[in-house]
């Protein structure tokens, strides 16, 4: 089974979307490529080239739906008031707000274009949100609200993943916080695969088509 992580950004700012593809090996994903600065085509060749007899797993961070209306998803509501009984600094934000509303755009396109590799790619794709997969998980409160800021604070929640069952994840003088995203929506998008969310909201179709979990 292939594991893919996605920290995906705007379609205006494709350069800080990083892909991170696992393979797992049983008790633990074991790291094999990054792609950094990935755009909708490049993530799709990627995943359309795996094998279409393995098993693919997909963790999103991005809103992959919005509200009819606008505003919160139950989801949103209900992730939010979890990661804030572990501390500030981890932000939900509705998929609709000022600029989330273009994630939110890419977010739904690019699984339009995934979904139609179906039947011929046995794939699951599930929304996912880095900072309370991490947080939530127990990461350090600290440096999952500074990591984004503080080099060090991406050092210490890379050696944090691997506790986690991340394997040979690399190390660079100037560690990427999206590489970082990236490496723990692959986490929380295998852990909820096999079974083991810390917190899901299961999908609610034709709206909301894909389950939200940490």
């Amino acid at each position: 089974m292939k594991v893919i992580g996605i920290d995906l950004s705007g379609p205006r700012n494709v350069a800080d979307t990083f892909v991170t593809v696992f393979e797992d090996a049983g008790n633990h994903l074991r790291f094999m490529e990054v792609i950094e600065g990935a755009d909708d085509q490049r993530i799709f060749h990627t995943i359309s080239d795996f094998d279409n007899s393995e098993r693919v797993v997909i963790g999103i961070d991005a809103p992959l739906s919005y509200n009819p209306g606008g505003g919160d998803r139950d989801s949103d509501r209900e992730l939010r008031h979890l990661v804030l009984e572990k501390g500030r600094g981890v932000g939900i934000m509705p998929p609709t707000m000022i600029r989330m509303v273009y994630l939110t755009l890419r977010g739904a396109a690019l699984t339009r274009m995934l979904e139609t590799l179906r039947p011929n790619l046995d794939f699951q794709i599930v929304e996912v949100h880095s900072g309370a997969c991490m947080l939530l998980r127990g990461a350090n409160a600290k440096d999952v609200a500074g990591f984004k800021r503080n080099m060090q604070a991406r050092l210490n929640l890379l050696n944090w993943l691997e506790t986690k069952g991340l394997s040979n994840l690399p190390r660079t003088e100037n560690v990427a916080d999206h590489f970082v995203a990236s490496c723990a929506s692959a986490l929380g998008a295998w852990q909820w695969s096999v079974g083991r969310p810390v917190w899901v909201h299961a999908a609610e179709p034709p709206n909301h088509p894909y389950d939200f979990g940490c």
